[in-house]
């Protein structure tokens, strides 16, 4: 998939961006150099291949670092809810927007 110079133009409008005709010509060259790459990679068979949690996982076993799952904060929710207008059972009221 392949952007014509048109693309970029609406994808600066779309996203506010004021691209000059050097900064849209370099950008098309970028994007659909992805595209390729994108493509490329597509193209490539990975039928059998076991996905990797980490790409050193290929060739030396990795030990994740991972803390501990232990509350670090105290719990300061009345403290933080002590200014709502409106608190039922910890939960923030708001007025009904939708019908």
């Amino acid at each position: 998939m392949a952007l014509t110079p048109d693309d970029i133009s609406r994808i600066a409008h779309l996203a506010r961006l004021e691209l000059h005709s050097e900064e849209r010509e370099r950008m098309l060259a970028q994007i659909n150099g992805f595209f390729g790459l994108v493509e490329r990679m597509r193209a490539v068979d990975t039928t059998g291949v076991e996905p990797l949690a980490h790409p050193v996982a290929a060739f030396e076993d990795v030990a994740l670092r991972l803390r501990q799952d232990l509350a670090s904060e105290p719990d300061n929710r009345d403290a933080n809810q002590r200014s709502a207008p409106a608190v039922e059972r910890g939960l923030f009221l708001v007025p009904k927007v939708i019908e």
